[in-house]
């Protein structure tokens, strides 16, 4: 077991190691001056050169990519001055000369706009991404368990043709159409009766009462973000249970005298979840990526509303930095995932 798991962090670091290299390498081969971005164009050539050689620019690209993973990595070496101390906020490990060993939190740069941290960016909007998308995975979870149950008890029915149509145009309609469909339908035309605001993020700042909390505004945003995996948990759900109700053991607990709901509760449907649960475990990751442009038509404050602005300003490292983060996340829960399974099921460890 230690092997296995061991072999699926090694994997997960070799992947975010790719994204890393994939990340640097594309953000400097677009076009745009970092340095006139900060200062502008009007600045003296004597400030943009400092402010280059800051950044490092002015290293040759193999340099630059070699620093950068030195920035990234929590044990890394700098030169020792206050300087230094300062702008990563180390722990020394081990002097010489120089040079130390330094324990830190990853520098991912600053902003270009705002001269802040870009891990304090992130962490300030992150709550709002990981809040829409554990509130739509568990919407998406619990409804489509609901109604892939009610379409395989009501097979060839009524119901069983509607859910399944609904689903099919829930998979098929891209999120950001849903978006705009749904916000100006029950966010604009229909206010005055759902109550619900067009627009709006989790906390708001009251200047008498402070910072609030304002669940009615996740509504729209976590139904719109949900719609996707609700329509395919409730057809891996539809399918699942019907594969298991054909099953001998469901023959032999309804000659036993069970109860349909006995039945479908205790024994068909803790069989048929199965695939479910994989499936709840690779969306949950995608949809802290999918609700990048949700939060932006919604207003929702959140990572992915930052990186967007970011990307319209140009602001390299903020969106460098979400990109990341959300690849962090993705194949973190992944490796979790994998881990779980193979502690329930030793065949995947043997596979």
């Amino acid at each position: 077991m230690l092997g296995f798991v061991l072999k699926r962090i090694g994997y997960g670091f070799l992947i975010i190691l790719g994204v890393v290299h994939v990340v640097f390498f594309l953000f400097h081969a677009l076009p745009g001056d970092p340095v006139e971005l900060m200062l502008g164009s009007k600045s003296d050539k004597e400030t943009r050169e400092l402010i280059r050689h800051e950044l490092g620019l002015d290293l040759p690209l193999y340099e630059q990519f070699a620093k950068y993973l030195n920035d990234l990595s929590p044990i890394s070496i700098h030169t020792n001055s206050e300087k230094n101390q300062k702008k990563y906020e180390y722990s020394e490990v081990i002097e010489f000369g120089e040079k130390v060993l330094v324990v830190k939190r990853p520098y991912l740069r600053r902003s270009f706009q705002s001269n802040q941290r870009v891990d304090e960016i992130i962490i300030e909007n992150l709550e709002g991404t990981l809040v829409l998308a554990l509130v739509s995975m568990l919407f998406a979870t619990l409804f489509g368990i609901l109604f892939g149950i009610i379409a395989a008890l009501k097979q060839h029915t009524f119901w069983d043709h509607f859910v399944i149509s609904i689903s099919v145009m829930g998979i098929s309609a891209p999120s950001f159409v849903m978006a705009i469909i749904i916000s100006m339908v029950f966010g604009y035309y229909l206010a005055e009766y759902t109550g619900l605001p067009l627009t709006g993020s989790l906390w708001n700042n009251d200047p008498i009462y402070g910072r609030q909390l304002e669940l009615r505004n996740i509504i729209l945003p976590a139904f719109t973000l949900g719609i996707r995996p609700l329509a395919i948990i409730t057809q891996l759900t539809r399918s699942s249970m019907l594969e298991v109700l054909s099953q001998d053991y469901i023959r032999t607990a309804k000659a036993k005298g069970l109860g349909r709901v006995a039945v479908v509760l205790k024994h068909a449907l803790k069989n048929a979840l199965n695939p479910v649960i994989t499936a709840v475990s690779g969306w949950l990751a995608s949809l802290m990526a999918g609700a990048f442009f949700i939060e932006y038509i919604f207003n929702w404050k959140g990572l992915g509303l930052k990186t967007l602005k970011a990307v319209e300003l140009l602001d390299f490292p903020v969106v460098m930095g979400a990109t990341l983060i959300v690849a962090i996340v993705f194949v973190t829960i992944n490796i979790v995932v994998d881990i779980l399974y193979a502690a329930i099921d030793p065949r995947v460890r043997l596979n």
